[in-house]
């Protein structure tokens, strides 16, 4: 009896390449020796786990340097060397990069909205899950079977559902905390659902199988196959935010701090995204006329309804300005769903899910930096509504400028030059692949916008209210976001291809 057994107990050792799970682990690590310390760190100290946060982070990042030299895979089968579980391709380190590099810019935000909070936030906590969130998204990509993708995925979100309500006694913290919660768990549960169904018609968990067998299940299982192709898809639409679930985004945006708000807005986004393209592109294109389509009519109906929202808002409305931002990520969503959808009819997936890269890069960098400034008028304008920006360039003249350059690449037009291209990418994935119905939408959704971002970018130069030109006062962490997301967007701006480069992911 027990020679059958050591075969079978063999095939389930597997190696550990750990630099190539370093990026992730460091996060992850960090995360515990911060909830460690916080224990022994006297309260008038705690910021140096601020500070270390931001060390941990910055080292997670400069960890994907090594790892440029080539394709790692670990957690492999034994008796399969080329399925595993890990891989680090260049999919993955590009996605990791924005994803790692925006909690840093988020730990910088943390930094000064924590010390202005006054203990309305614990800081050891707040600093333990955000780390944790960080290390489950740098997971995701990665990810090659279902079952590390779905816990990959639940690791970046529970912890953000604690940090949106974080905020002792904050009543609207803990509704928006309440309503993301519902939609993610929801969304958790019909994926599940999905893939369990697949995982009945395939018998694997790994992607590259259920690629091989997906296209020769018996035909008693089509039905069941089918239906879990859709309910992963549906499951996914809400962890990107994609109209019609995306009705939680404005809410929890409004009651999280605000950095959790920008977070969320980029790297949420890059978690659900790359789930997406890992889904149908990497596990089942053999049906891509299934989410093909189903992804080009989520597309137009997101960014229609996410510009219609933005260019909604009212300038003396509370929170305006970051129910415009919420709203502004959710049209930004839909270009980012064009790409994927265009994956399905192109003859070169590839280049497809390259342009989605390049743009969720060029989003990642401005959509951090016009929080950063949102975050700086937020500590004297508590309510942060779009009129308290009128007159920020007498003020802040160098912060209004930034916001001005970040608006405008949001917008797609000059200088923000690498908007433009991130936009022109997206535009010719859509023609490319025969898609053109859908081109003319995200092009009329193009003008709304332009609405709604120069409206805002004019009030920043007009004369602002008698006697409110007060001076913003800049803490050096808020100094160092700002400055980081202005140097990277001018720095891409003037050399586009630096992004558009990496319409090679590596991922066929």
């Amino acid at each position: 009896m027990s020679s059958p057994a050591q075969p079978l107990a063999a095939s389930l050792v597997q190696s550990v390449d750990w630099l190539a799970v370093a990026p992730p682990t460091i996060a992850a690590v960090v995360a515990l020796v911060v909830l460690v310390a916080d224990l022994f760190v006297a309260e008038h100290r705690k910021e140096i786990l601020g500070w270390t946060s931001v060390a941990g982070l910055a080292a997670a990042t400069l960890m994907l340097l090594p790892l440029l030299d080539g394709d790692r895979s670990t957690f492999c089968l034994t008796g399969d060397a080329a399925v595993c579980s890990y891989t680090a391709d260049r999919f993955t380190l590009v996605i990791q990069f924005l994803v790692l590099a925006g909690a840093l810019l988020t730990a910088l935000l943390s930094v000064t909205a924590l010390k202005d909070a006054r203990k309305a936030l614990p800081e050891g906590e707040y600093w333990f899950l955000l780390l944790s969130s960080a290390a489950g998204a740098a997971l995701l990509p990665a990810s090659r079977d279902l079952a590390t993708l779905i816990v990959a995925l639940e690791v970046a979100s529970l912890p953000a559902f604690a940090l949106v309500g974080l905020r002792f006694g904050d009543r609207r913290s803990s509704e928006a905390a309440l309503k993301f919660f519902l939609s993610s768990v929801t969304a958790t549960a019909v994926s599940l659902m999905g893939i369990s169904f697949l995982y009945a018609s395939t018998g694997t968990l790994h992607l590259a199988r259920i690629a091989d067998r997906v296209q020769d299940v018996d035909g008693q299982l089509q039905t069941l196959t089918h239906t879990g192709v859709v309910l992963t898809l549906v499951g996914f639409a809400f962890k990107t935010a994609a109209v019609p679930f995306h009705f939680w985004v404005p809410d929890t945006y409004v009651g999280a701090p605000l950095p959790i708000a920008a977070y969320l807005s980029v790297i949420g986004k890059a978690v659900g995204f790359s789930g997406l393209i890992l889904v149908t592109v990497v596990a089942l294109p053999s049906y891509a006329d299934v989410w093909g389509p189903a992804l080009a009519v989520l597309a137009a109906l997101t960014m229609t309804v996410g510009n219609v929202g933005a260019l909604r808002q009212q300038t003396t409305r509370a929170y305006s300005a970051v129910r415009l931002l919420a709203w502004s990520s959710v049209g930004q969503a839909g270009y980012l769903l064009v790409p994927i959808a265009a994956a399905a009819y192109s003859g070169d997936a590839e280049k497809s899910i390259g342009s989605t890269v390049a743009y969720a890069l060029m989003y990642g960098a401005v959509n951090l930096g016009a929080f950063a400034v949102a975050a700086l008028v937020g500590r004297a304008k508590s309510l942060n509504r779009l009129a308290d920006y009128r007159g920020l360039y007498a003020s802040s003249p160098l912060s209004a400028l930034l916001l001005a350059f970040f608006l405008l690449c949001l917008a797609g037009l000059p200088p923000g030059v690498i908007g433009l291209f991130a936009k022109v990418t997206v535009f010719s994935a859509a023609v490319d692949a025969g898609l053109g119905w859908l081109a003319v939408i995200m092009a009329v959704n193009v003008v709304i916008a332009l609405f709604y971002y120069l409206q805002w970018t004019a009030l920043l130069f007009r004369a602002a209210p008698e006697g409110e030109a007060a001076e913003h006062r800049v803490p050096a962490p808020l100094t160092a976001a700002i400055a980081l997301t202005g140097v990277l967007g001018i720095a891409l701006s003037g050399a586009p291809q630096l992004v558009l480069r990496f319409t090679d992911t590596g991922l066929f």
